[in-house]
């Protein structure tokens, strides 16, 4: 295994959201899906483009059988197709796709920031908050990967504390095929510190149990994504 796989599978040792659980062992079938999903994110498997499961394994330093493995995963996520004649190929989306989509996270998670300011524990709120103040720091060391993990956690943490599995499903659903397209969204100063503004008013909201308010944030929150990545696709 290289380098670069070896840090992929520390990093994911190291992750323990809530600072509580134990640090479990990840297979490698996990580190491959978390490695190829962030070659995705950042643009180094751009969208369109076939996925040669050769030079990628001798990249990662994996043979072919669990590549293909991750890759199944990924294509259940939405990030991947798999076609007979093609192989695998890294899904593009049009704008009608990304705004429809939009359209729809910002409507669930206007509705799960309601649900969260009624059913969150104060601890859960708390672990919202230190979510929240490590993708700040990440923010200020301008780490971008670490950052946008943070932020997309936050969003998942909200639709967990709306205690409504079905919501929560869906929309995880929706934010894997989207990951690409949010991390564009924070490409240049202004449209990150947009972002990072939106994030501050929703965890204050959240803080308040202030439903409406903390709907509202989180609904405009997606439209003002579509604005911000409307132009990159």
């Amino acid at each position: 295994m290289d380098q670069s796989m070896a840090t992929g599978m520390t990093d994911l040792l190291a992750e323990d959201l809530d600072g509580r659980g134990p640090i479990a062992r990840p297979s490698l079938h996990d580190a491959i899906v978390t490695r190829v999903r962030d070659m995705i994110i950042e643009g180094e498997l751009p969208p369109g483009s076939r996925i040669h499961e050769g030079n990628l394994g001798s990249k990662l330093g994996v043979s072919r059988t669990p590549l293909r493995e991750a890759l199944k995963f990924l294509a259940s996520e939405g990030l991947v197709e798999l076609s007979p004649g093609k192989g695998a190929v890294v899904r593009q989306f049009t704008a009608k796709d990304v705004h429809d989509s939009l359209v729809v996270l910002g409507n669930l998670e206007g509705l799960a920031g309601r649900l969260a300011c009624e059913h969150a524990s104060d601890d859960e709120i708390r672990d919202v908050r230190e979510l929240h103040d490590r993708m700040i720091e990440m923010y200020q060391r301008r780490d971008r990967l670490p950052y946008f993990k943070l932020n997309q956690n936050i969003h998942s943490a909200i639709l967990r504390l709306s205690k409504n599995e079905a919501l929560a499903y869906v929309h995880g659903i929706l934010q894997a095929r989207l990951r690409r397209i949010r991390y564009i969204g924070n490409e240049g100063p202004e449209k990150w510190a947009g972002a990072v503004a939106d994030h501050e008013e929703m965890i204050s909201a959240l803080e308040a149990r202030d439903a409406e308010r903390l709907s509202k944030v989180l609904t405009a929150h997606m439209e003002k994504t579509w604005e911000r990545v409307r132009n990159s696709l």
